[in-house]
Protein backbone atom coordinates (compact mmCIF):
# COMPACT_ATOMS: atom_id res chain seq x y z
CA UNK A 1 0.00 0.00 0.00
CA UNK A 2 1.54 3.18 -0.93
CA UNK A 3 1.96 5.96 2.12
CA UNK A 4 3.62 9.34 2.59
CA UNK A 5 5.69 9.39 5.48
CA UNK A 6 6.00 12.94 6.67
CA UNK A 7 8.27 14.37 9.44
CA UNK A 8 9.89 17.94 10.96
CA UNK A 9 13.73 18.73 11.13
CA UNK A 10 14.67 21.26 13.17
CA UNK A 11 17.72 22.81 11.08
CA UNK A 12 18.86 22.80 7.33
CA UNK A 13 21.88 20.17 8.53
CA UNK A 14 19.71 18.12 9.86
CA UNK A 15 17.38 17.83 6.56
CA UNK A 16 20.60 17.42 4.48
CA UNK A 17 21.34 14.55 7.02
CA UNK A 18 17.63 12.61 6.66
CA UNK A 19 17.73 13.32 2.47
CA UNK A 20 21.17 11.97 2.53
CA UNK A 21 20.39 8.91 4.24
CA UNK A 22 17.29 8.47 2.43
CA UNK A 23 18.86 8.55 -1.36
CA UNK A 24 21.84 6.35 -0.07
CA UNK A 25 18.39 3.70 0.84
CA UNK A 26 17.33 4.09 -2.60
CA UNK A 27 14.71 6.56 -2.28
CA UNK A 28 14.14 8.24 -5.22
CA UNK A 29 14.49 12.00 -5.86
CA UNK A 30 11.27 12.68 -6.95
CA UNK A 31 9.75 10.74 -4.47
CA UNK A 32 10.63 13.05 -1.75
CA UNK A 33 9.77 16.39 -0.55
CA UNK A 34 11.09 19.49 1.34
CA UNK A 35 9.66 22.45 2.43
CA UNK A 36 11.33 24.88 4.66
CA UNK A 37 11.29 28.97 5.34
CA UNK A 38 13.82 31.05 2.88
CA UNK A 39 15.55 32.57 5.49
CA UNK A 40 18.34 34.59 3.56
CA UNK A 41 19.61 37.61 4.01
CA UNK A 42 21.54 40.49 1.59
CA UNK A 43 24.86 38.63 2.76
CA UNK A 44 23.07 35.74 0.92
CA UNK A 45 22.01 37.62 -2.05
CA UNK A 46 25.58 39.07 -2.05
CA UNK A 47 26.95 35.52 -2.81
CA UNK A 48 24.33 34.60 -5.54
CA UNK A 49 25.18 37.08 -7.67
CA UNK A 50 28.82 36.40 -7.32
CA UNK A 51 28.68 33.03 -8.71
CA UNK A 52 30.17 31.88 -11.89
CA UNK A 53 27.79 31.79 -14.42
CA UNK A 54 26.80 29.77 -16.44
CA UNK A 55 29.15 27.08 -15.36
CA UNK A 56 28.12 27.09 -11.98
CA UNK A 57 24.36 27.75 -12.61
CA UNK A 58 23.16 24.79 -10.27
CA UNK A 59 25.79 24.45 -7.60
CA UNK A 60 25.21 28.87 -7.03
CA UNK A 61 21.44 28.10 -7.42
CA UNK A 62 21.07 25.76 -5.14
CA UNK A 63 23.96 27.40 -2.86
CA UNK A 64 22.29 30.56 -2.62
CA UNK A 65 19.13 29.29 -1.39
CA UNK A 66 20.97 28.71 1.62
CA UNK A 67 21.27 24.58 1.08
CA UNK A 68 23.46 22.14 -0.12
CA UNK A 69 24.44 19.27 -2.10
CA UNK A 70 21.90 16.54 -0.39
CA UNK A 71 19.06 19.36 -1.40
CA UNK A 72 20.23 19.79 -4.14
CA UNK A 73 19.82 16.66 -5.39
CA UNK A 74 16.09 16.16 -5.34
CA UNK A 75 13.66 17.79 -8.54
CA UNK A 76 12.50 20.81 -8.74
CA UNK A 77 13.84 22.90 -6.22
CA UNK A 78 13.85 26.25 -6.05
CA UNK A 79 11.61 29.20 -4.18
CA UNK A 80 8.32 30.72 -4.16
CA UNK A 81 6.29 33.11 -2.41
CA UNK A 82 2.80 31.81 -1.08
CA UNK A 83 0.58 35.04 -0.16
CA UNK A 84 0.29 35.65 3.36
CA UNK A 85 2.95 33.87 4.05
CA UNK A 86 6.19 34.73 2.58
CA UNK A 87 9.02 33.02 0.87
CA UNK A 88 9.83 29.44 0.87
CA UNK A 89 12.15 27.17 -0.70
CA UNK A 90 10.73 23.76 -1.68
CA UNK A 91 11.71 20.46 -3.49
CA UNK A 92 9.89 17.40 -4.41
CA UNK A 93 5.99 16.65 -5.73
CA UNK A 94 5.25 19.38 -2.85
CA UNK A 95 6.94 22.00 -5.38
CA UNK A 96 3.35 21.41 -7.68
CA UNK A 97 1.07 20.86 -5.04
CA UNK A 98 2.03 24.53 -3.67
CA UNK A 99 1.86 25.79 -6.62
CA UNK A 100 -1.45 24.50 -8.21
CA UNK A 101 -3.58 22.75 -5.52
CA UNK A 102 -3.09 25.69 -2.68
CA UNK A 103 -4.49 28.21 -5.06
CA UNK A 104 -7.95 27.48 -5.14
CA UNK A 105 -8.29 26.00 -1.72
CA UNK A 106 -10.19 27.83 0.84
CA UNK A 107 -7.84 26.86 3.65
CA UNK A 108 -4.52 28.00 0.96
CA UNK A 109 -1.05 28.43 1.21
CA UNK A 110 0.45 25.67 3.10
CA UNK A 111 -2.14 24.08 4.59
CA UNK A 112 -4.08 23.61 1.55
CA UNK A 113 -1.54 22.83 -0.42
CA UNK A 114 -0.26 20.22 1.93
CA UNK A 115 -4.81 19.17 2.43
CA UNK A 116 -4.24 18.29 -1.46
CA UNK A 117 -1.33 16.38 -0.52
CA UNK A 118 -3.89 14.15 1.61
CA UNK A 119 -2.73 15.26 5.37
CA UNK A 120 -5.88 15.84 7.81
CA UNK A 121 -6.65 19.42 8.10
CA UNK A 122 -5.55 19.47 11.61
CA UNK A 123 -2.31 18.19 11.02
CA UNK A 124 -1.51 20.23 8.07
CA UNK A 125 -2.35 23.05 10.71
CA UNK A 126 0.30 22.27 13.22
CA UNK A 127 3.09 21.37 10.02
CA UNK A 128 2.17 24.95 9.02
CA UNK A 129 2.94 26.50 12.32
CA UNK A 130 6.00 24.61 12.95
CA UNK A 131 7.18 25.20 9.27
CA UNK A 132 6.41 29.55 9.79
CA UNK A 133 8.77 28.72 12.82
CA UNK A 134 11.20 27.73 10.64
CA UNK A 135 11.01 23.85 11.14
CA UNK A 136 11.61 22.10 7.53
CA UNK A 137 9.01 18.93 6.55
CA UNK A 138 10.34 16.34 4.99
CA UNK A 139 7.78 13.85 3.29
CA UNK A 140 8.82 10.58 1.61
CA UNK A 141 5.97 8.73 -0.61
CA UNK A 142 6.81 4.70 -0.12
CA UNK A 143 5.48 1.78 -2.05
CA UNK A 144 5.14 -0.49 0.62
CA UNK A 145 5.28 -1.06 3.93
CA UNK A 146 9.36 -2.26 3.49
CA UNK A 147 10.16 1.24 2.14
CA UNK A 148 7.64 2.96 5.16
CA UNK A 149 9.59 0.99 7.38
CA UNK A 150 12.80 2.43 6.45
CA UNK A 151 11.83 6.12 5.42
CA UNK A 152 10.26 5.84 9.37
CA UNK A 153 13.91 4.61 10.95
CA UNK A 154 15.78 7.21 9.20
CA UNK A 155 13.94 9.97 10.33
CA UNK A 156 14.05 8.61 14.04
CA UNK A 157 17.87 7.72 13.55
CA UNK A 158 18.22 11.33 12.80
CA UNK A 159 16.01 12.69 15.13
CA UNK A 160 13.10 13.98 13.50
CA UNK A 161 9.87 15.33 15.40
CA UNK A 162 6.49 14.82 14.45
CA UNK A 163 7.26 11.31 12.32
CA UNK A 164 3.40 10.53 10.92
CA UNK A 165 2.44 8.32 8.29
CA UNK A 166 -0.67 8.64 5.67
CA UNK A 167 -1.88 6.02 3.04
CA UNK A 168 -2.71 7.48 -0.20
CA UNK A 169 -6.00 6.33 -2.52
CA UNK A 170 -5.26 4.30 -4.56
CA UNK A 171 -6.29 6.20 -8.94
Amino acid sequence: MKSAVYCIAKTVEQAEKIVLDLKQAGCPADDISVLLPDRRGSKDFAHEHNTKAPEGATAGGVAGLGVGAALGWLMGIGALAIPGVGPFIAAGPIMAALGGAAVGTAAGGIVGALVGLGIPEFEAKRYDAKIREGNILISVHTEDSKQRSVVEDIFKANNADDISTRHEASV
